[in-house]
């Protein structure tokens, strides 16, 4: 089914012109309403004097540039100032005198160039119109002149307000966006590592050690089954990761996205242990049915931490211990000391760094570093039934 497009959509596609016409169209038919024929601006005491053809032509320069006011704001102000000054010298006090302040209001809103000049320009202008008023009208006080000045003037600055609000607000819309950029920049790095770097390691590792077997058929067609599961399974998380950033991804079949599979931990455990790492591994309690995104982060900390244990203590006995309990799961995963280098392929610090950000933002523990006894050890308490 289609939906057709609500009224104020439809009417924000017009040309903004079109949008400010029914303003001035108003302002034109309220001036010859018979209630408002008295209620016109008057300045400068000029003796009233009956509607003629020139009074038309008056209201006219003060009502239709409305209707431009924001296109060529400059030009909506100079037209609405000569149907102004010619309404107040030949004494015609129309009511469509209020549309100066809407002018000035939108010129200084709108106007992007030149705006001191155009103040200034329009400033020196009043002067001679109020000279002019002041000889013709019943000679009234200067501070009338100074006081309608001075509202003109804040009919400018309101405009001004609304420029540099509309302003701050563009400024604001621009830094979230750039702000979210950076998080989503962030996010995608940070899921490629934990996606990519621990199986990259395993058959980096696998493969230094496949080296050595030449001499042993048998283990080494193990290590190349290995590196080949290994690899498989690296090509099938790292599609599913991409399937999830595509932008036509939907969100019902993303709803478990990046969620770790039934016996997703001990796939974990096997495949590190395929590559040559002892790893003792304990599950106790039973996994809390709506533990949100806990369960995912604990599986993050674990692949993480296994990926460390290759890279930089390949062989050392290395213990993980799961404990889900009823309101968070402890993860604690250590290593017994340095063991081999051989097989350590470097890093970058990052997946630390991001496991913190990851437990921490659920409102749980994380630590990381060397124990007392030797060896690493990575412990983290993380909430359950966050949501993801």
């Amino acid at each position: 089914m289609i939906s057709r497009p609500r009224v104020p959509d439809r009417w924000h596609r017009f040309d903004v012109t079109v949008r400010d016409l029914p303003l001035a169209l108003a302002f034109l038919a309220t001036t010859f309403l018979p209630a408002f024929q008295s209620q016109g601006t008057q300045l400068g005491g000029v003796p009233d004097r009956p509607f003629d053809a020139l009074a038309l032509a008056a209201v006219a320069l003060q009502c239709l540039p409305l209707a431009v006011r924001r296109r060529w704001p400059v030009l909506c102000l100079a037209l609405v100032s000569l149907g102004f000054a010619t309404d107040q010298l030949r004494g015609y006090h129309s009511v469509a005198g209020a549309a100066l302040p809407i002018a000035l209001v939108s010129a200084g809103a709108h106007l992007e160039r030149h705006r001191r000049a155009t103040a200034l320009l329009f400033s020196a202008a009043y002067v001679p119109l109020a000279v002019a008023l002041s000889r013709l009208g019943s000679g009234e006080p200067p501070g009338e002149f100074v006081t309608f000045y001075l509202a003109l003037v804040l009919a400018w600055g309101i405009g001004a307000w609304l420029r540099s609000t509309r302003a701050a607000e563009a400024a604001h819309r621009l830094r979230v966006a750039e702000e979210t950029r950076a998080a989503e920049r962030t996010r995608i790095a940070r899921e490629l590592h934990d996606v990519v770097t621990h199986h990259v390691t395993a058959m980096v590792v696998q493969a230094e050690a496949a080296r050595y077997l030449a001499t042993a058929p048998d283990r080494l067609d193990g290590t190349l089954a290995a590196v080949s599961d290994t690899g498989r399974r690296a090509l099938t998380d790292l599609r599913h990761l991409l399937d999830l950033l595509s932008p036509g991804h939907g969100t019902e079949a993303g709803s478990g996205a990046g969620a770790p599979s039934a016996g997703g931990l001990l796939t974990l455990v096997e495949q590190t242990r395929r590559a040559g790492q002892p790893v003792e591994f304990t599950e106790e309690g039973t996994p809390a049915v709506a533990a949100g995104s806990a369960d995912l982060v604990a599986h993050r900390v674990v692949r993480e931490s296994l990926t460390n244990a290759l890279k930089y203590a390949h062989g050392s006995p290395t213990s993980v211990r799961v404990r889900h309990g009823g309101q968070e799961i402890t993860v604690e995963v250590g290593t017994d000391g340095p063991g081999s280098r051989a097989g350590s392929t470097g890093g970058s610090g990052r997946g630390l760094a991001g496991l913190r950000e990851r437990v921490e933002v659920l409102g749980g523990d994380f630590s990381a570093g060397p124990r007392a006894g030797g060896g690493f050890l990575v412990r983290a308490r993380i909430p359950a039934g966050s949501p993801s």
